[in-house]
């Protein structure tokens, strides 16, 4: 009785730890997206995290006859990355990311994680204000 209580126990921890794999660390997909920068900012209480967003062209939405920005929400882990896309802000960039099942805290609050720049569009930014 004792060896199938200890192989009951052995099989479920692997079934809760390959859960968590494929839940939160698995990478599922990959893509390029492009848009306007909107911002990027460091936040958090325990965890601090690169948090973006950024304004993809065209409309979407979810009611009939109503309209709606494409907004991409992200989350940057990469440090040298962040500093990049903080100074680029309202800047078309384009950028490649991973998209996970979950997100978890320490790795940002969304399932789109950029990891790294593909392009910076050198127009755009904020304009000067007149003196």
């Amino acid at each position: 009785m004792k060896k199938i209580v200890t192989w009951l126990t052995i099989i479920i921890v692997v079934l809760i730890v390959v859960f968590f794999y494929f839940r939160f660390y698995y990478a599922y997909g990959s893509g390029v997206t492009a848009g306007q920068l909107n911002f990027v900012v460091r936040r958090g209480v325990l965890f601090k995290t690169y948090e973006g967003r950024m304004i993809q062209s065209g409309f979407a939405s979810k009611q009939a006859g109503a309209l709606q920005s494409n907004v991409f929400n992200f989350s940057v882990v990469d440090d040298a990355v962040a500093q990049k896309l903080m100074l680029s802000g309202s800047k078309d960039v384009e950028v490649h990311y991973k998209e996970y099942f979950g997100g978890i805290p320490w790795r940002g609050d969304s399932r789109f994680v950029v990891d790294s720049i593909i392009s910076i569009a050198p127009g755009g930014g904020a304009t000067p204000f007149p003196q």
